[in-house]
C-alpha cells in the first residue's frame, strides 16, 4: 500500500493571495470612490478597471516566476478595480436620469407596476417600470424605474367645480403588481428637502433605483388609463400582494390587519398605509398638491 505524505516542505507552488487583501482593497475603493464630490467621465472608470484586471494579471504571472508574496500589489488591484466599477456605475446611473425638459410635461406611457402598491389617504402609490413613453407623439427616454401616485378625488388647489384650479380626478383603480398600464403622467427628478441632518429622500431613492417621481393624470381632460392586462413579471410581488388583500380582508381590526400584514409578507408600510382602511379614498387632504410635494420635494 502506498504510503501517504503531506506537502512536502520543498514545494515551491505560490497561489494568488487570499481573500483579504480583496476584501480590503474593495472596501477601500468603493469607499474612496464615494469621496468624490463630482464623477468623473466614464471612460476614467473603464481605464481603471482595465488596468486593474491588467495588473492583478501581472500578478499572477510574477508570482509564479519568482514565488514572491504579492499581497499589497493585489490590494490595491483591488483598490483600483473597486474605484473603477463604482463609479462606471454612477455614472450609468447618472446617465439614465430624467431629462429636465421632460419635468411637468403630460407623458404618455405604458408599462408594468413593480413592487406591491401602497394605499393611502388620497389615493394609491406605486412603482412603474415604463416600456414606451411618448410626448407630443414622438418617443422619449424615460429612467428604468419611477415612483408614481394615482389620486382620487379633487387633485390641486381648489375644488374641481367653482375652483378651476382644482381638478377631479378619476378614482384609482385596484392596481396589482405585474399588471401592464397606459396612462399619462407627470413627473420630476427626485430632491429631498433642505434640512440639515434630515432624511436624505434623494439617497433613498437612488438607492431604490428610482429617477424621477410624479404622479397619474387622470382628469375628464386626459386620456381615461387603460389596464392593458397581467404579465409574468413581478410574480413574488403579486403573490404577498394577494396575502396582504386576503388578511385585511379576513382581519376586522385595521390596526391589527396591517400588524399581520407587515409580518407575513414584510411590507412595513401596511402598518400605517391602511391603518385609514376604513376611510373612502375618494377623500384626501385639503391641498393634496401640496401633499404630493412635501413627499417628494422641497
Amino acid at each position: 500500500m502506498p504510503e501517504l505524505h503531506g506537502p512536502s516542505p520543498h514545494t515551491t507552488v505560490q497561489r494568488l493571495p487570499g481573500l483579504t487583501p480583496a476584501l480590503l482593497g474593495i472596501l477601500a475603493g468603493s469607499a474612496l470612490q464615494l469621496q468624490q464630490a463630482a464623477l468623473w467621465p466614464s471612460r476614467i472608470y473603464v481605464l481603471f478597471v482595465l488596468l486593474a484586471l491588467i495588473g492583478y494579471g501581472l500578478i499572477a504571472i510574477y508570482l509564479k516566476a519568482y514565488g514572491h508574496s504579492a499581497a499589497l500589489a493585489s490590494g490595491l488591484a483591488f483598490v483600483a478595480l473597486a474605484v473603477g466599477i463604482t463609479g462606471w456605475r454612477a455614472t450609468v446611473f447618472v446617465d439614465s436620469a430624467l431629462a429636465p425638459a421632460l419635468e411637468g410635461r403630460d407623458i404618455a406611457v405604458s408599462g408594468v407596476v413593480a413592487g406591491l402598491p401602497q394605499p393611502f389617504e388620497g389615493g394609491m402609490r406605486f412603482r412603474f417600470e415604463p416600456e414606451t413613453a411618448r410626448l407630443d407623439g414622438q418617443p422619449v427616454a424615460l429612467p428604468q424605474r419611477l415612483e408614481l401616485a394615482w389620486y382620487s378625488g379633487v387633485f390641486g388647489q381648489g375644488d374641481g367645480a367653482s375652483d378651476p384650479t382644482g381638478e377631479l380626478q378619476n378614482t384609482s383603480s385596484a392596481l396589482q403588481a405585474g399588471e401592464r398600464w397606459r396612462f399619462n403622467v407627470r413627473l420630476k427628478a427626485p430632491h429631498g428637502g433642505l434640512n440639515p441632518h434630515g432624511f436624505d429622500y434623494e439617497l433613498w431613492q437612488w438607492e431604490q433605483g428610482v429617477q424621477a417621481t410624479g404622479y397619474v393624470r387622470a382628469g375628464r381632460r386626459d386620456p381615461p388609463p387603460q389596464r392593458l392586462g397581467k404579465t409574468g413579471l413581478h410574480p413574488v410581488d403579486g403573490l404577498r400582494q394577494q396575502a396582504r388583500a386576503s388578511i385585511f380582508a379576513r382581519v376586522p381590526d385595521a390596526r391589527a390587519a396591517g400588524v399581520l400584514a407587515a409580518l407575513v409578507t414584510g411590507d412595513q408600510g401596511a402598518i400605517d398605509g391602511w391603518r385609514q382602511k376604513s376611510s373612502s379614498l375618494t377623500e384626501i387632504p385639503a391641498n393634496p398638491h401640496h401633499y404630493w410635494q412635501s413627499e417628494v420635494s422641497v
